[in-house]
């Protein structure tokens, strides 16, 4: 979700039933409530998700989750919000899945999960200077192994009243069961450290039809000090 000048812009994943891969579909809001479906924004051969996107001196980028394709893709906008170019492949790895951008101090960072076996438990982290690259994997990479309930990325990172923090699906005991949120405590090119800010999940499992078997995204922007809006999916 993003918000432009007096409206908001959401992106998603829109399963495209005759090909069976997931394109990028857009809605448009006035008020962040009431949204109307426009179309189809980003289509490729491969299969398109989580797709993160943000402005950048005056431009504005997209990175879906495109695996499929071998890395991570970096599109930008020609006719904001509807149309979008390939510009780059940042990152090229055979596994990196939902890869999640910010900036933070001089540099890019992103996160991205890379098991191989697709067990959603291996989060690495990367480095740039320069948007474009080149790009570089943290020399604490995997920062998380092994544990499929905090390494798939589930959103935007967000900062806080100057805290970094870092959204997580818990994969247990499957995929997108909920999401888990975590303070960066340092973060530099030689370090990483994390803590979780809460024992529960800041969103999970609830008693409807459209989110009883889980949650695992959260899209949160601060309006004013305090005060929050997100979106948010379900299964």
């Amino acid at each position: 979700m993003l918000r432009a000048g007096s409206a908001w812009y959401m992106f998603f994943e829109v399963e495209n039933h005759p090909s069976q891969v997931g394109e990028i579909g857009l809605a448009t809001s006035l008020d962040g409530r009431k949204w109307r479906y426009e179309r189809i924004v980003l289509s490729e051969p491969f299969h398109l998700s989580y797709p993160h996107v943000f402005a950048w001196n005056g431009d504005y980028y997209m990175i879906p989750e495109s695996y499929q394709a071998g890395g991570a893709r970096l599109y930008r906008a020609t006719e904001f919000p509807y149309c979008w170019e390939y510009l780059a492949t940042l990152i090229e790895h055979p596994v990196l899945v939902d890869g999640t951008i910010f900036r933070h101090g001089a540099d890019w960072w992103m996160f991205a999960e890379t098991d191989p076996a697709h067990k959603q438990d291996c989060l690495r982290l990367f480095y740039s200077r320069d948007l474009l690259g080149p790009w570089q994997e943290h020399r604490c990479n995997p920062i998380i192994h092994g544990d499929s309930s905090r390494s798939r990325p589930a959103g935007r990172v967000v900062r806080d009243n100057g805290r970094l923090v870092r959204f997580a699906q818990n994969c247990r005991p499957e995929y997108g069961t909920a999401v888990r949120a975590f303070e960066v405590l340092e973060l530099t090119r030689e370090a990483y450290r994390e803590r979780e800010l809460s024992h529960a999940p800041i969103l999970g499992p609830g008693a409807e039809h459209w989110n009883r078997l889980g949650m695992h995204h959260i899209d949160a922007h601060e309006l004013s000090p305090g005060h929050w809006v997100a979106c948010v999916d379900g299964r």
